[in-house]
């Protein structure tokens, strides 16, 4: 089993950032890949980016490329999701996934998790 709380969603102007963060506990967080997704209002659930259990492998989906990081510490348990020069159209809810079935894409518009956070809430005024 594995649960995974996110924070540091909120209300930022267009060009600004936040820094998510996904905790997780349960089973060893060093074992297992870990995705951000998110989902705006009227569209569907969306990848975003996705980080290898080591941290040493990191995918992005374009639209994020270059302004979005993905990083992991596995010491305290926790992945992070820094979005920076925020848009209007990054608005949505962000998921944090982990631990992706045996044999299922872990990046990429058909990754599969077998556990799900809450989700964050970002807003991009602009």
């Amino acid at each position: 089993q594995v649960q995974l709380v996110e924070s540091g969603g909120g209300l930022v102007q267009a060009g600004g950032s936040l820094r998510l963060s996904c905790a997780a506990s349960g089973r060893t967080f060093s074992s297992y890949a870990v995705g951000w997704f998110r989902q705006a209002p009227g569209k569907e659930r969306e990848f975003v980016a996705a980080i290898s259990w080591t941290g040493g492998t990191t995918y992005y989906t374009d639209s994020v490329k270059g302004r979005f990081t993905i990083s992991r510490d596995n010491a305290k348990n926790t992945a992070f999701l820094q979005m920076n020069s925020l848009n209007p159209e990054d608005t949505a809810v962000y998921y944090c996934a982990g631990d992706p079935p045996i044999g299922s894409d872990w990046y990429g518009p058909n990754s599969k998790y077998d556990y799900w956070g809450q989700g964050t809430q970002v807003t991009v005024s602009s």
